[in-house]
């Protein structure tokens, strides 16, 4: 079972049940009522109104700690009939003491409903933290502050009301001794309350166990300290307040609180703090202390709380700033040991990987470089921590000349703000018989230290691109081979036409051959599209697919088919291979032709939409469409839907399209033309490294 163990973000204790509750209720009702008789034995003479009220720093903690109690009513019951059975003991009319308990009430309910909204990571307030920063003490303080007003607003008035007379010395007495009380037993309870939550949440049987090694591992210095520090405290305050000497001793007693916040810990600065706050209250009560000679009562209780007030703050707001800053400092530590752990397991990664990877600024400087990249190279290094020319590597292009100064992939990327990738061939004397390398580089999105970097990752696929090479040339052989009796089948089928009777399946045989000899060019396009090297180059797919539509035209006049009517929009200039471009978009704009219902004109509508960093070019048509459930179907290889059986085709032309837009990191879709029948060919390609240039009007074919 998973416990609170009273950190941030720990998961809550189970809820106590109600007999629990309801003994809180009563322990807290205990000290409720220890408390308002402590306060009552200190009224002043004409108002009714006790010069000291811890009771108010009790009821508060006690609301905190009970306002998601299932028995929150009953603790109100309590306050309110201990509130009314103590004044009315010590004193008070029931009218009075009925102001009183409505003064205490909505003061202690007022502070837990503040406390929960602006403390809510702090125990009481719904999360399970100790007050630790110094923005704590002062929402804590404004709390009391607030609630203490509230209070005010009903207490003195109900006094005026049966009395008559409007005190303003009571009203700033309540203020004065509820605020001191609400700060400084307000703090020390939710500690302890913060405390025995650990506990009970935690393993008690280490708790105490490890408070004690605590202790016994601290320096002997510093627990002297603590004996000095509680020492030098009752000198001092006995000097101050047991005697009569006239001197004005009492504010000088906050260098020790002060030395007590610097030095100890803070729990034990909130106990000091009420320790000896209350040490002066009991003195002054009794005629003794610098703050005796004042004549009046409430002015008396007046300096006093506000002498006790003054050290509570002092006090929790040295230990919990000095508190603050060593968390900030353990957090800064611990902050700087994680980043270490991560550079050192970055750092293991990039040295493990097989690929090669670089990172080199515009000048060539190198500001990482793992081992692989200088095995990949043969060894060869500068020693300068610069990239050197091609000449110094060995780096080839895979024409056999050397890259040029510029034509690196870090370059081209550092100078276009692109990707870009190319296959540079390593020879030098390490690799005399060659190393091809295939190198992507891109550019780091933010600059470090104000320079630009490129990234460049490099592996080694020579066996690849030598059995990408092989199977190149044997698809050669092969379509050489199968072409030649082709031909030789083609000739004899011409010869047998004009023989009697053998005419139509001469026609057959021919017809057989064209379709053989349709699947060996599209075999040998779908291979070059998959494997062939790509040459990116910026391709304006205006022009290009204009020439296209023209060349459909021209064929469909030749062949007496009505000529189709294709309409261009404004398209871009594209990153891409210009050869696999025309045969990409002459299969779509030939399939979208050829499956056109009989007696249809075909209709096309090319247009590009933007797509983030890539365009999207579509090609929309007015054919027989895909039928529901095949618009995935038909890019995969030798793929016919029902609707295309009585058209001629091989079933590659789609699969060669899905390829050719893999290879340059695109897309190919198709869906319903939403204009009516027909499809959408949507075809997503990257942009070019430079702007589109302008395009004329849109222009039918």
């Amino acid at each position: 079972m998973t416990v609170d163990d009273g950190q941030p973000g720990a998961a809550p204790a189970p809820r106590p049940g109600l007999r629990w509750e309801a003994l809180r209720s009563l322990v807290f009702a205990v000290l409720y009522l220890v408390a308002a008789l402590v306060g009552r034995l200190t009224v002043m003479d004409d108002t009714n109104l006790s010069l000291v009220w811890p009771a108010a720093g009790v009821a508060a903690v006690w609301f905190v700690a009970q306002r998601r109690s299932r028995l929150f009513a009953l603790d109100m019951a309590l306050l309110a009939a201990v509130t009314m059975a103590v004044n009315m003991t010590t004193g008070a009319s029931a009218g009075l003491a009925g102001f009183f308990v409505l003064a205490n009430l909505a003061q202690a309910g007022l502070f837990a409903w503040l406390f929960g909204r602006w403390l809510p990571r702090l125990w009481g307030g719904g999360g399970t933290e100790a007050i630790s920063r110094l923005s704590h003490l002062w929402r804590l303080l404004s709390i009391s502050a607030i609630s203490t007003v509230c209070g005010a607003l009903i207490g003195p008035t109900g006094l005026w009301l049966i009395t008559g007379d409007y005190s303003v010395a009571a009203t700033a007495v309540w203020l004065t001794r509820n605020i001191a009380s609400m700060l400084l037993i307000g703090v020390a309870g939710l500690r302890i309350g913060y405390l025995v939550h650990r506990y009970w949440t935690g393993n008690p049987g280490r708790r105490w166990p490890a408070l004690r090694e605590a202790w016994q591992r601290a320096p002997w210095p510093h627990r002297a300290e603590y004996v000095a520090v509680v020492t030098v405290s009752v000198v001092a305050y006995s000097v101050a307040f047991g005697f009569q000497h006239g001197l004005p001793l009492a504010f000088p007693l906050l260098v020790v609180t002060v030395w007590a916040g610097l030095r100890l810990h803070t729990s034990f600065v909130i106990v000091h703090d009420l320790t000896f706050g209350g040490l002066a209250v009991v003195f002054t009560l009794y005629g003794d202390g610098p703050f005796a000679s004042i004549p009046s009562n409430p002015a008396r209780a007046l300096v006093v709380q506000l002498f006790v007030g003054v050290v509570a703050v002092v006090g929790l707001a040295v230990a919990l700033g000095r508190d603050e800053r060593a968390h900030l400092v353990d957090d800064l530590r611990a902050a700087r040991q994680e980043a270490t752990d991560q550079a050192e397991v970055l750092r293991a990664v990039v040295d493990s990987m097989t690929e090669g990877l670089v990172v080199v600024d515009d000048r060539g400087r190198y500001l990482l470089r793992n081992p692989a990249a200088v095995d990949l190279l043969g060894g060869v290094t500068s020693g300068t921590g610069q990239v050197r020319e091609s000449a110094f590597y060995g780096l080839h292009r895979t024409d056999g000349t050397l890259v040029a100064e510029g034509e690196h992939p870090f370059q081209r990327a550092l100078a276009t703000g692109e990707p870009h990738a190319m296959d540079i061939v390593v020879r030098n004397p390490a690799i005399p018989q060659g190393r091809t390398l295939a190198v992507h580089a891109t550019l780091m999105p933010h600059r470090i230290n104000g320079v630009r970097y490129a990234v460049t990752v490099f592996s080694d696929v020579t066996a690849e691109r030598r059995r990408r090479d092989e199977l190149a040339a044997f698809a050669g052989v092969v379509a050489h081979d199968l072409n030649n009796p082709l031909t030789t089948v083609e000739g004899w089928s011409e010869e047998l036409i004009d023989v009697p009777g053998a005419g139509p399946a001469a026609t057959r045989v021919r017809r057989a051959a064209a379709r053989m000899r349709n699947l060996i060019n599209d075999l040998l396009d779908y291979t070059t599209a998959r494997d062939g090297r790509l040459d990116l180059t910026d391709v304006d797919l205006g022009p290009l697919i204009s020439d296209i539509a023209t060349a459909r035209a021209d064929q469909a006049e030749s062949t007496g088919a009505p000529a189709p009517r294709i309409t261009l929009g404004a398209l871009p200039v594209v990153r891409a291979d210009e050869a696999l471009m025309r045969q990409l978009f002459e299969n779509v704009v030939g399939n979208a032709i050829k499956y056109t219902a009989p007696g249809v004109v075909p209709q096309l509508m090319v247009y590009a939409t933007a797509d983030g960093d890539d365009i999207r070019v579509c090609v929309a048509d007015n054919g027989i469409g895909i039928p529901a459930g095949q618009h995935e179907a038909v890019f995969e290889n030798f793929h016919r839907s029902h609707r295309a059986s009585d058209y001629a085709g091989t079933g590659l032309g789609l699969a060669i399209c899905k390829r050719i837009t893999q290879r340059h990191g695109g897309t190919i879709t198709a869906t319903d033309n939403p204009a009516g029948a027909g499809t959408v060919i949507a075809v997503t390609i990257p942009l070019a490294t430079q702007p589109a240039r302008p395009r004329p009007a849109p222009v039918t074919a």
